[in-house]
C-alpha cells in the first residue's frame, strides 16, 4: 500500500534529490494549507452522510437507493452544487419549482454518472443532455420537522411541482439486517451504487452526524490534491501519485486507480477527488488500499 508511512517516505525521497524538485513540492504543499473551498457563504449547509454502522437498530431508519449522480441543492431560485456554484440548468427544467429549498441528486440512471456530470459541467445547458436527467429529491432542508415529518411534506411538494423529471426518492422501512444486506445486493446487482439510510427521528442539520448513513460494498471518501508526485518506471514523465489531504488533515499518496490518460492529465492541485478504500489503519487513520475513483463532480467544470 502506498498509504503507509514507510511507503510515503520511499515515494517522496526521489523528489528531494534536487533543489528544484524540492521547491516545487513545498510550493504545492503550501497551497494545501489554504482554505479548502470557495467562500463559505456560497456553499449550502448540507446534511452529509457517514458510513452505516453494522448492528444499528433499524427500527428508526428509512432506506432508499444511493443515486450515483451530482448533488443538486435548489435554494429557492437556482440549482447549486454542494460547493455553492450555480448550475446552468435549462429554464424549463426548474420552471415552477417552489421557493422552498430542495436537496437531491441530478441523476442519469444507473451507470450514468458521466452523463450527469457532463450535463452539469456545461456553462451553457444542453437540452438533450438535461432531458436525460432526473432530479431525485430526498430532503427538504428548511422544514423544521423530523425526517418522519419531512417525508410526507417532500412527497406533497414534488407532487405539486408535477414534472416527470422531478421525483421524490422512494423510501422504505427494512425489518432486519439480513433484509438490508439482501436489498443492498439487489441494488448493486442491478447496477446501483448502494443504499442511503435516513434516521426518522432526526432533523435536518448541516454536516455529518447520526441523521444520514450510506451503505455500499466498498468505502469511499474525498481528499484535496496538494501536489503531483512524478512517476517512475513505465510512468516516468507522467503522474506517479497524487499527494492528497483529507478533511481531517491526514496526508497520503494516492497512486493507484488511474488510467494512462489521467496520469498524463491529472486532477489539478487544489481539486477534490473521490477515492475507494478498505477501511483505515489503526492508529494513523490512513486509508487501506486507497484507489482513485474520480474528480469530485462539482469540481469538473473548473478544470483549467
Amino acid at each position: 500500500e502506498v498509504n503507509s508511512l514507510h511507503c510515503e517516505v520511499c515515494f517522496l525521497r526521489p523528489l528531494f534529490n534536487s533543489m528544484k524538485r524540492r521547491t516545487l513540492l513545498l510550493g504545492a504543499l503550501a497551497l494545501g494549507t489554504h482554505a479548502w473551498a470557495g467562500p463559505a457563504d456560497q456553499a449550502p449547509a448540507l446534511l452529509l452522510a457517514e458510513p452505516w454502522q453494522a448492528g444499528t437498530d433499524l427500527a428508526d431508519w428509512w432506506v432508499s437507493e444511493k443515486y450515483d449522480g451530482v448533488r443538486g441543492f435548489w435554494d429557492g431560485s437556482a440549482l447549486r452544487t454542494r460547493g455553492g456554484e450555480r448550475i446552468a440548468a435549462p429554464p424549463w427544467f426548474t420552471a415552477g419549482w417552489p421557493a422552498t429549498p430542495l436537496d437531491g441528486e441530478l441523476w442519469a440512471g444507473r451507470g450514468g454518472f458521466e452523463q450527469a456530470q457532463s450535463a452539469v459541467a456545461r456553462q451553457s445547458p444542453d437540452d438533450a443532455a438535461w432531458r436525460r436527467l432526473r432530479y431525485m429529491v430526498f430532503d427538504l432542508p428548511a422544514h423544521p420537522g423530523t425526517f418522519d415529518e419531512r417525508l410526507p411534506a417532500l412527497r406533497a411538494t414534488v407532487a405539486a411541482i408535477d414534472q416527470p423529471w422531478v421525483v421524490a426518492v422512494p423510501q422504505q422501512r427494512v425489518a432486519s439486517a439480513a433484509r438490508l444486506q439482501a436489498l443492498l445486493r439487489e441494488v448493486v446487482a442491478g447496477g446501483g451504487e448502494g443504499l442511503m439510510l435516513h434516521r426518522g427521528s432526526s432533523h435536518y442539520r448541516a454536516g455529518r452526524g447520526d441523521a444520514l448513513r450510506k451503505l455500499k460494498p466498498h468505502d469511499d471518501a474525498e481528499a484535496r490534491v496538494i501536489a503531483h508526485l512524478p512517476g517512475r518506471g513505465r510512468h516516468a514523465g507522467r503522474l506517479g501519485a497524487l499527494w492528497v489531504q483529507t478533511p481531517e488533515g491526514r496526508r497520503f499518496a494516492l497512486g493507484s486507480g488511474f488510467t494512462d490518460a489521467q496520469r498524463a492529465d491529472p486532477p489539478p492541485v487544489g481539486s477534490w477527488v473521490t477515492y475507494r478504500h478498505r477501511g483505515v489503519h489503526p492508529g494513523s487513520g490512513l486509508p487501506r488500499f486507497a484507489s482513485f475513483l474520480r474528480v469530485r463532480a462539482d469540481e469538473a467544470r473548473f478544470r483549467p
